[in-house]
């Protein structure tokens, strides 16, 4: 069986980071192994909540996964609070990322032109600096923006400056990009990505839901690696993270009397288990 150890936040209520992560990465049949960054009692939609920070537990859980002989065939990191924290993931990578193993970083800080409250650029370029150690990263045009140092575009590009964007975010170290939230032409979405290796591209865009939720990313992102260890080259793994994600929305968006603080996406893993061909 493969084994993936993903470092994120927990929070309790919400539906993101860790718990969507775990749940999602275990049903695609891989070994799901968590780092908890961070406690949160909900999701940061909600005010009031309470925060319980887990930085210095990090390094001692390194340290014991040493001893231990762990290995794992893929890294994964999600929401991350601070550089601290950066710092301390880039020593994971240098721990557990060799024997052909993935590291996949989602650089979350930020969405629709601006960055999340606690965030700023120094963050921003420390995370381009951990995404030097990726082989693939996939941040959204908001994420890449500031990575680069850059002025966010959100709107009215064209696919020449999303393959020029996707070629500046390679030149951060990783191997390959992958863009999130891409779209040529209004009612449609989708991803993109370059192979800074073989030089190529990648696209691939469905019907645009009109209504957003907390935590997409985080199943968008969770699916790629998931599907990675099942053997999909990305390409495939890309389109079967857009689809389910896009579902996931399309379902709780069509419920009258469905959530607003996430999406359902438990209901929808027998059709991901599908689309991997376990079913």
């Amino acid at each position: 069986m493969k084994r993936i150890a993903t470092i994120q936040d927990i929070s309790c209520f919400g539906k993101c980071s860790l718990t969507v992560a775990l749940p999602i990465i275990s049903a695609m049949g891989v070994e799901a192994c968590v780092v908890p960054t961070a406690v949160l009692s909900t999701h940061t939609m909600f005010s009031g909540y309470t925060f319980r920070d887990l930085t210095d537990d990090m390094p001692l859980i390194m340290k014991h996964w040493q001893q231990e002989g762990f290995r794992f065939d893929a890294l994964y990191t999600g929401y991350l609070g601070s550089e601290r924290q950066l710092s301390i993931v880039s020593d994971y990578f240098s721990a557990f990322g060799t024997d052909g193993g993935v590291i996949l970083v989602d650089p979350v800080m930020g969405d629709n032109g601006r960055l999340y409250s606690g965030f700023n650029e120094s963050f921003a370029r420390s995370m381009g600096r951990l995404c030097s150690s990726a082989d693939i990263i996939v941040p959204n045009l908001t994420e890449a923006a500031f990575m680069l140092g850059e002025d966010y575009v959100g709107e009215g590009y064209d696919e020449a400056y999303i393959r020029e964007l996707l070629k500046r975010l390679t030149g951060l170290g990783a191997r390959t990009a992958v863009l999130t939230g891409v779209s040529f032409k209004k009612g449609s979405i989708g991803v993109m990505s370059y192979d800074s290796e073989s030089g190529e591209y990648f696209h691939y865009s469905h019907e645009k839901v009109s209504k957003s939720y907390h935590g997409t990313g985080d199943i968008f992102a969770s699916t790629v690696v998931g599907a990675l260890m099942n053997g999909l080259d990305l390409p495939r793994a890309l389109t079967v993270a857009a689809d389910y994600t896009a579902a996931c929305i399309r379902i709780t968006a069509e419920d009258p009397d469905g959530i607003d603080y996430s999406v359902y996406f438990e209901s929808l893993i027998p059709q991901l288990l599908k689309m991997l061909g376990r079913q």
